[in-house]
């Protein structure tokens, strides 16, 4: 069989298993979702799943990942979990309001959310489109274009659920908002999951999501979130993908904001067999502030990819990127960053840059940083470095007695350090620390006094 045709029977299967499963598909779905389908799919089958042809694509390669066989989870499956009991050791100083998804799909039972303050919702994606349309039919598919993203394509045509939050005017929320989103299973499983969070004018929220992995078999979880941040609105948004490395996680979130609102994304990938992130930001009104921050830590042969795109559609914003890498045995990283800068957008302010630490010399990474610029009055900037640990330095550390092992968990530690000071909750950034800490020494970066033994 041609590696042409080989290809093509990758994206049949995908193609062939929405036609089979159409009718769990659109039952028991809102007109919203189901309304999108059918284009999405149209979208999917031109597109197909991304080949390393695809520009946006080179540096990962899904179709081994997707070659698989895997059970699909159309329908809400029964099941019980006490999150209290599986998370209390997640992040022990945490004052959240907890809620849990299992396998793409909200968790009813077992969760806080209805201690969040009065017009506040936190609901299942399903239940919200028949209770909130109204809101909801204005901004679902609104961002996430699928005749961009062949993986926005698949995810829009297989979604049935996942969370809608919803932050009222001027509503600030004191405890930050916690979801954890798991996945469990006896066989290999292909998962969709659609988010939807709008934070109105003059409201502020911390939003903290956490990707685990509850048992070894293998899982593709393809994750699409929508994100409106209205005028003078804030939203700190922390990612933390902790799976094993049979997982693949495709994550795309997509984020607009309006005049005088602040977004900051962080992304932490501690654990994962491959994982592909996609951020694109647009800032849509004057005096907006985004700031991206990642880390990614890698070794055997797992592969992180962080694909970011800011668009400065309007004067006077400002835009930060600063994405760090620590790569270790055969592992692989990509980054790819474009800040686009349209011609009315003045007076913008737009920083990206990408360091990469290479601990052994069968590491490899990609980095492509790019600047888009129709306007003539900015302050831009990009660059990436490549590089392994300053013997200097290390001499420097071992010369006062240090052995080489903790001198060299220092400079490892120092280098990710800029990225996690970032990170404002106290108690998170005391955790991300430790399972730093954990993942550079060799350990498995897992919850303590966990109930499950997952491979990593």
């Amino acid at each position: 069989m041609s590696v042409l045709t080989e290809k093509t029977d990758v994206s049949l299967k995908y193609t062939a298993h929405f036609n089979e499963a159409r009718e769990k598909l659109f039952a028991n779905s809102s007109e919203i979702l189901n309304s999108k389908r059918n284009k999405a799919f149209q979208n999917f089958v031109l597109q197909g799943i991304p080949t390393r042809k695809n520009e946006n694509y080179k540096y990962t390669n899904l179709h081994s990942a997707f070659a698989n066989e895997y059970t699909f989870v159309h329908e809400k499956q029964k099941t019980e979990a006490d999150i209290a009991e599986i998370f209390r050791c997640n992040v022990p100083d945490l004052n959240t309001q907890l809620t849990l998804l299992y396998n793409g799909w909200f968790y009813d039972k077992n969760n806080l959310a209805g201690k969040l303050p009065e017009g506040v919702i936190l609901e299942s994606l399903e239940k919200a489109t028949s209770k909130y349309a109204d809101i909801i039919d204005q901004h679902y598919a609104a961002l996430a274009d699928t005749s961009a993203d062949a993986m926005v394509a698949l995810n829009t045509a297989y979604a049935k659920d996942g969370y809608f939050l919803y932050i009222p005017k001027n509503v600030a929320i004191e405890k930050p908002i916690q979801i954890v989103n798991l996945l469990k299973s006896d066989t290999d499983t292909f998962s969709t999951q659609r988010n939807l969070v709008i934070v109105e004018e003059g409201a502020e929220v911390q939003l903290i999501l956490c990707d685990h992995t509850l048992d070894s078999n293998r899982y593709i979880n393809n994750l699409v979130t929508e994100v409106f941040v209205g005028e003078n609105a804030k939203l700190d948004y922390y990612t933390i993908q902790n799976q094993h490395n049979k997982a693949v996680s495709v994550n795309s979130v997509f984020v607009r904001q309006q005049a005088n609102s602040t977004f900051i994304s962080h992304t932490v990938s501690l654990h994962g067999g491959l994982i592909r992130n996609n951020l694109k930001v647009t800032i849509d009104g004057e005096n907006a502030q985004a700031n991206l921050f990642g880390m990614a830590f890698l070794d055997r042969k797992q592969h992180i990819d962080n694909f970011t795109k800011v668009e400065h559609a309007k004067p006077h914003c400002q835009s930060n990127q600063v994405y760090k890498y620590v790569l270790d045995n055969q592992s692989t990283g990509a980054f790819s960053g474009q800040i686009h800068v349209a011609r009315d957008a003045q007076k913008t302010n737009a920083f990206q840059r990408n360091n990469n630490l290479l601990l052994t010399d069968s590491a490899t990474m990609q980095t492509k940083p790019q600047l888009i610029i129709d306007a003539d009055d900015v302050k831009c900037s990009h660059g990436a470095t490549v590089g392994q640990i300053d013997e200097q330095a290390l001499f420097y550390l071992r010369a006062r007695g240090i052995p080489e092992d903790k001198a060299r968990l220092m400079m490892m530690n120092a280098f990710a350090h800029e990225v996690v000071q970032e990170i404002k909750v106290e108690a998170l950034r005391e955790r991300i620390d430790e399972l730093i800490e954990k993942r550079l020494n060799g350990e498995v970066a897992r919850c303590h006094e966990c109930e499950y033994n997952c491979e990593c």
